[in-house]
């Protein structure tokens, strides 16, 4: 079944913006340390292209955390269901997302982070979805304004499917909307 409607970036240009995200993030964090803080699952391909790139020395950890459930759209209600492993006390945390929409899960994130008493707090996203924004999030690395559609590939998900796949895409609506299994 084919359940690309279409595509919206290409995988030549996700990864020519990825490493123009890791030089300016090495430059920010000349002569530091950071922690690279994926959200998972869907950053993991992200942060694993963009550490690729990075030129400071860099630590990885995972934080679980949701607010989609199975739906296309957040729920608003935000869960941690993977903590992190490592304290991030006196570091410096690099948050590396895939897709920022109403903000309410980083907001959440954001004041479960900062009260471990990390040494600073930026955000990575590689998507960006102001349309739905509906709290204030101070975004340092932005790879891509996008529009209010659902984006599937590179890391986004449906249904867990299609997160391996190297471009983003438009999911056809008839695959969401009507209940279908595209799998």
């Amino acid at each position: 079944m084919d359940i690309v409607d279409r595509i919206v970036l290409t995988e030549d240009v996700i990864q020519a913006r990825v490493k123009e995200l890791a030089a300016e993030v090495s430059h920010d964090y000349s002569g530091e340390t950071i922690s690279l803080l994926c959200i998972l699952k869907g950053g993991l391909m992200f942060l694993t292209d963009l550490s690729k790139h990075i030129t400071v020395p860099v630590s990885f950890d995972f934080i679980g955390i949701s607010s989609y459930g199975d739906s296309t759209r957040s729920s608003g209600v935000v869960r941690i269901t993977k903590d992190l492993e490592e304290s991030i006390e006196g570091r410096h945390v690099l948050i590396v997302e895939d897709i920022i929409d109403t903000g309410l899960t980083l907001s959440y994130l954001i004041k479960n982070l900062t009260s471990r008493h990390p040494a600073s707090i930026r955000i990575c996203t590689l998507l960006d979805k102001t349309a739905n924004r509906s709290v204030d999030i101070p975004v340092n690395y932005v790879g891509f304004q996008v529009p209010d559609e659902f984006l599937v590939g590179y890391g986004l998900d449906f249904r867990e499917l299609f997160r391996n796949t190297p471009y983003i895409f438009v999911l056809k609506p008839e695959l969401y909307s009507g209940g279908s299994n595209p799998a």
